[in-house]
C-alpha cells in the first residue's frame, strides 16, 4: 500500500490517509521526548514516509557536497603560502564553521530520517540545536567581517588600516564568542532547544505562549540577522560604487587622452575587483535565500501569522543548512590563486583554468580616487 502511494496512484494514496485518520505526527516520537513536543504538532497527521526519504536523500547529497567543498578550501588555504593572507583567515573560518555544520547535522538527520522521528534523547536533541545554531552563527558573522575587511580594502584605500595575523585572529575569536553566547542562552533557560515540526531535527521553540521566550526569538534574529544583513548590505552597496565610480574615472579619462584604455597591467586587478563584487552580491544574495525562510517560520510562530506544518520545517531547514554549500562553490569560482592552486594540488577537482597572472594577494586597487596596495582577500 505504502509503495503505491509513493508512485503516486490516488486510490492507494486515499487508502494510506485513511489508514492514519486516527493518528498525529507524534505518536512515533519516543516517550522521553514527549514532554519536548508543543500541542501544535498534535493537530496534523504522519508525514508520508516518501518525505521522509526526500528529506534524507537531500540532507546527504548536502553534506557530501560541503564536506568536500569546504573541507578543499580549508587545505587549499592552509597548505598554500601565497594564500595564507588576514583576509583569507577568514575565508578559512568561514568553510571551518560550514565544514562543522554539516559534519554535525548531517548523520544525525539522515538517521533520524530513517526512522521517521527523533531517536537520540532530549540531551542530543538539545546538542544538535545548539551546535546548528551555533555554527550558523558563526557562519553569518564570518560573512559579516569578509564584508567589512573587503569595505576597508575596496572603499577606505589608504585611509583605512590593513588588516593583520592578529586583528584577524581577534576578529574569528569574537565571531564565536558572539555565537556561543547566543545559543547558549535556549541551554540556561531564555527560550529552549526541541523538536521541529517533522520530529527528525531540533531548534529553537517558536510556539510557545510565553513572551519571556519568544523576546529570545526576536533579540536574537536581530543580532544574528537583522543587523547583520544590515552590515553587508551597507558595505557591498558602497563596494559596488566605489568600483563603479572607478571604472567611470578610467573611462573618462582615456577619453580626454583620446585612447582606448588606460589600462594595461592594472587593468587585471580592477576586472579582479569587479569580479569581487559580483561574486559578493551572489555570496549575500545566496545567504539571504537560505536564512530568511528559517526567520520566517520562526517569526510565523511567536505571531502566529500562518500554521506551520510539519512540511514546512523542512523546507526551512534545509534552505538554511544549504547555506554551508553555497560558500566554497563562490570563494572557488572567485579567487584567482585558489583556482591555481586547486588546479595544482587537486586538478581532478580542479572546476576551470587558473588564471595565467593572478593578482596579488596583498595587493588590491582602492576604488575611486585613491588607489594604494593593502590586504585583500
Amino acid at each position: 500500500m505504502k509503495t503505491s502511494a509513493l508512485i503516486g496512484e490516488p486510490q492507494a494514496a486515499a487508502q494510506w490517509g485513511a489508514s492514519y485518520a486516527n493518528h498525529t505526527v507524534v505518536d512515533m516520537v519516543l516517550p522521553d521526548m514527549l514532554h519536548l513536543i508543543d500541542p501544535h504538532w498534535y493537530q496534523f497527521p504522519p508525514m508520508n514516509p516518501l518525505w521522509h526519504g526526500i528529506l534524507g536523500f537531500v540532507i546527504g547529497c548536502l553534506g557530501l557536497v560541503s564536506w568536500t567543498g569546504n573541507g578543499v578550501v580549508i587545505y587549499i588555504f592552509s597548505c598554500t603560502k601565497s594564500l595564507r593572507t588576514p583576509s583569507n583567515l577568514l575565508v578559512v573560518n568561514l568553510a571551518f564553521s560550514d565544514f562543522l555544520m554539516m559534519v554535525i547535522m548531517c548523520p544525525f538527520m539522515l538517521i533520524n530520517c530513517m526512522h521517521e522521528t527523533w531517536v537520540f534523547g532530549p540531551l542530543m536533541c538539545e546538542i544538535y540545536a545548539f551546535a546548528g545554531s551555533l555554527f550558523g552563527c558563526a557562519s553569518i558573522w564570518t560573512m559579516v567581517t569578509i564584508a567589512l575587511d573587503r569595505y576597508n580594502v575596496i572603499v577606505k584605500g589608504l585611509s583605512g588600516q590593513p588588516l593583520t595575523i592578529k586583528k584577524a585572529l581577534l576578529w574569528i575569536f569574537i565571531v564565536w564568542a558572539h555565537a556561543a553566547i547566543w545559543t547558549v542562552f535556549p541551554m540556561l533557560g531564555w527560550n529552549r532547544y526541541v523538536p521541529e515540526g517533522n520530529m527528525t531535527a531540533c531548534g529553537t521553540d517558536y510556539l510557545t505562549k510565553d513572551w519571556f521566550h519568544k523576546s529570545y526569538i526576536l533579540v536574537y534574529s536581530v543580532f544574528c540577522y537583522w543587523l547583520p544583513l544590515f552590515v553587508i548590505i551597507y558595505s557591498y552597496t558602497f563596494i559596488v560604487k566605489a568600483v563603479a565610480a572607478h571604472e567611470k574615472q578610467m573611462r573618462e579619462q582615456a577619453k580626454k587622452m583620446n585612447v582606448a584604455s588606460l589600462r594595461s597591467a592594472e587593468a587585471d586587478k580592477t576586472s579582479a575587483e569587479c569580479k569581487l563584487a559580483k561574486v559578493a552580491l551572489m555570496t549575500i544574495s545566496l545567504w539571504f535565500m537560505a536564512w530568511t525562510p528559517y526567520l520566517i517560520i520562526n517569526f510565523s510562530g511567536i505571531f502566529e501569522t500562518m500554521t506551520i506544518s510539519p512540511l514546512v520545517t523542512i523546507w526551512g531547514s534545509l534552505f538554511a543548512k544549504a547555506n554551508a554549500v553555497y560558500n566554497p562553490i563562490v570563494y572557488g569560482i572567485s579567487h584567482p590563486k585558489y583556482k591555481a592552486a586547486l588546479n595544482e594540488k587537486l586538478p581532478f577537482l580542479a572546476c576551470a583554468a587558473a588564471e595565467n597572472t593572478p593578482p596579488a594577494d596583498n595587493q588590491s586597487q582602492a576604488s575611486g580616487a585613491t588607489t594604494g596596495s593593502t590586504e585583500k582577500a
